[in-house]
């Protein structure tokens, strides 16, 4: 009895020890299920939730309601009072993105050059660059409602000087919220400020400072390699080609490869010729093959549009009464018989030849009656 019983109290015990033990290994899968669900819910949902912000760093990838952070700092720091300080703002950071730097005193980053703008609503910015040397920029606007206009003077050298004007209508970029603490809500339409500002001053400006100095070109088409340039006049069309062509030895010069004008023969020609020996002078078989095309289909010339048949049929208008006479004042007033009527004198009736026309008659309207030679002209 006393073997059974201790039998029977180890197996109950065995029972309560694995009951306990699968209750805590349930209670702590369950509570670390529970500190990992909420972790991981949390995490895909604040990636799900935060969209992608995109804050542009150039003012020409700014939208309407946009505005670069260095703008921003600007626009804070200069104590905007007018719409064209915020407008010299703007083209003052313009010419930060393209290189150049202001000279005067030490700036801190954030804020304008001192004695930038004067009490007379004159705006007076000095830079220079790192690509022109020596050179200097001088930067001068003027207020002229409703416009603003920019002089910029490159000093390259004593006797060497280059201006540049640029004219900015300040209601295109400004809005009526410029007095606010927001530059985003004060501009407007700052891809067109950049594009034009940096097209027509500050780009011109250096290429002009490079070329005074007989520095070779540091953008644009001409500082492409060859390869470069010739994958770009593969895209375009013949005229474009022969365009390019005249405007620089260096274009003329990429203009007349001979693997140029084999693509352009084997891409615009129907039924190419391709069994050709690579000696073949592809540009003088591209106008042959040019002018043959031509005379097939002949351009018709440009004129002017015809005459509407109403035009034709109706007759010619009377003229505007009363008709001037040919000569106005002298001997042919005074005594009409002394000297011969001009040939275009109104006065009288106009044959016409031709039976079958109409004829003109432009009479005046007193009954065919010459006017009174005494009467004065009013």
């Amino acid at each position: 009895m006393a073997a059974s019983e201790r039998t029977t109290n180890f197996t109950n015990s065995q029972q309560a020890a694995s009951g306990t033990t699968s209750q805590n290994n349930s209670s702590s899968s369950s509570t670390s299920a529970a500190l990992t669900e909420p972790l991981q819910t949390c995490d895909m949902q604040d990636f799900e939730s935060v969209p992608p912000v995109w804050e542009p760093m150039l003012c020409s990838e700014a939208e309407d309601g946009e505005a670069p952070l260095s703008l921003e700092l600007l626009y804070h720091t200069a104590q905007i009072a007018s719409p064209n300080d915020a407008v010299m703002v703007a083209a003052h950071l313009l010419m930060l993105e393209t290189g150049f730097t202001p000279q005067g005193s030490e700036l801190k980053p954030g804020e304008m050059p001192a004695g930038w703008r004067s009490t007379g609503g004159v705006y007076r910015l000095q830079y220079a660059h790192p690509l022109c040397g020596g050179s200097l920029v001088s930067v001068v606007a003027v207020g002229m409602a409703p416009l603003l206009v920019i002089n910029a003077i490159l000093k390259v050298t004593e006797t060497i000087d280059t201006a540049r004007k640029l004219q900015l209508n300040v209601s295109t970029y400004v809005t009526h919220e410029w007095p606010g603490e927001n530059a985003a809500a004060a501009f407007k339409d700052l891809k067109k400020l950049s594009r034009i500002l940096k097209d027509q001053l500050a780009y011109p400006l250096i290429a002009a400072a490079r070329e005074a100095m007989a520095l070779p070109v540091a953008f644009g088409l001409p500082a492409l390699p060859p390869e470069l340039l010739l994958r770009i006049l593969r895209l375009l069309d013949v005229r474009s080609v022969v365009r390019l062509s005249a405007v620089s030895w260096h274009f003329n010069t990429a203009a007349s490869d001979s693997t140029l004008w084999k693509h352009l023969y084997l891409r615009d020609v129907q039924n190419p010729d391709r069994s050709r020996s690579r000696d073949t002078d592809w540009k003088q078989l591209y106008k042959k093959s040019y002018k043959i095309r031509s005379l097939r289909h002949p351009v018709r010339p440009y004129s002017l549009p015809p005459f509407p048949l109403r035009d034709i049929i109706i007759p010619v208008p009377r003229p505007l009464f009363p008709p001037l006479p040919g000569i106005i004042g002298g001997d042919y007033d005074q005594r009409p018989n002394l000297l011969p009527r001009p040939r275009f004198d109104p006065i009288g009736h106009l044959l016409d030849p031709a039976a079958s026309r109409p004829r003109l008659d432009f009479r005046r309207p007193a009954g065919g009656r010459p006017a009174h030679i005494r009467r004065g002209f009013i």
